[in-house]
Order: structure tokens, then sequence, then C-alpha cells
């Protein structure tokens, strides 16, 4: 397993710690980051993240997925969403080719946080969508900000991607922050009846990219 020397990519991004990351998927090293972003307010917003890396991740763009933690879907298994289904996607595919980088930041909720996702969910069985739900509790249909994964990137030494991603908003988002996206590689699962609803909010009126759909 290649130890790579992770720099610090900003002033307001830092490497924290980095192991040895052994799963059932494979050997993966992790690598845990913290960030502090402006806001309009002035009060400087902080985020935590991690990157599970596995193999040579410089000789072409590897393949990357940014995943936001979802409490209920990667650790409970909910079918209300997709979400650990395309965490474990995500792993198997850097698996299956050797190499990859996995981002996943803690941002549950679409970036609402635990309780009023949970709230939301109650707003969802009274009949309204993830993104009615979010702006009912005063949130943005999706509060995320995906600054985080391009310093991470940038301090991997990582300057081109392959994208596994639906969502357009993660491509405009690395772009910007200076990593081209060579290919987004579609992130699509089987949904289930409880996920029908919220998958197809996710094209109507968040834009996310779906073949299937």
């Amino acid at each position: 397993m290649p130890r790579y020397n992770v720099q610090v990519s900003s002033n307001s991004v830092k490497q924290i710690a980095s192991a040895d990351f052994p799963t059932r998927w494979g050997k993966f090293r992790i690598h845990g980051f913290q960030g502090e972003f402006p806001t309009p307010k002035g009060t400087p917003r902080k985020e935590e993240a991690v990157a599970i890396v596995m193999g040579d991740i410089h000789s072409q763009p590897p393949l990357v997925r940014i995943h936001s933690q979802c409490l209920t879907g990667d650790v409970f298994g909910s079918l209300r969403c997709d979400c650990r289904q395309q965490l474990e996607m995500a792993l198997a595919m850097v698996a299956e080719q050797g190499a990859g980088i996995i981002l996943y930041e803690l941002q549950e909720g679409r970036g609402i946080g635990l309780m009023p996702k949970l709230q939301a969910y109650q707003l969802q069985d009274s009949g309204l969508d993830t993104v009615e739900a979010n702006e009912r509790l005063g949130f943005k249909a999706d509060q995320r900000e995906f600054g985080l994964p391009a310093e991470m990137l940038k301090a991997l030494e990582v300057s081109q991607v392959r994208l596994l991603s639906n969502n357009p908003d993660k491509v405009a988002a690395l772009q910007r922050g200076g990593i081209e996206v060579t290919e987004r590689v579609p992130c699509e699962v089987a949904p289930s009846s409880h996920s029908e609803d919220y998958l197809q909010t996710k094209k109507d009126k968040l834009g996310h990219l779906f073949s299937s759909r």
C-alpha cells in the first residue's frame, strides 16, 4: 500500500491524521482533514472529512466519490435513500480498479444536520418531498458546500479526477476549486419502493442526472 506524503493544501485546510485502513473491499489509507471556510456573516464555517485512498492515484485521473455522511442510510441501511448503496458501489468500483479515492464529508441531511433531517423525515411522512421538507424547516433544498473536497484532492496532489456522481453541482464545485473533472461516471443504484419518490425528486428538483429515469 503506497504511503502518500499528504501536504497541507491551504492555510484553511489541514491534514490531521493518516493511517492504514483495511476494509472488506481491500486495503486503503485513511486521511483526516479539517477546514475553515468564510461565510457571508463572517464567522468561519468549520468542516471535517476523510479521504479513503487505494492504490496509485497519480499515474492517471483516479475514480473519486464525494459522499456526504448519512447515518440513517450508511449505518442503519435505511431504504428512504440510496446513500448506502452508492457508498458501497463506490468502494466496490475503487477496489475493482485497484485505485481511487472516497471523500467522506460530515454533511448529514444535505448539510442540515441529523435532528433537522429527522424532522424532515416527519414532514415527508405527511406528504412533502425532500426539497419541500427542507424548505419548510427554513433551509435551502441542499445546504451543502463542496469546497473542502477540492482542497483535499490538492493535498493528495491530485488535479484531475473521474468523478463518480449523478450530481452536476459536485462537478461544478470541483472545477471551481481548480480540479479538472475529466469524466462524470454515473452512480446509479436500483430504487426500492421506499426510495422511488426520493430519487424522482433528485432528478426533477435538484437536477441530478439519471440515465434510467
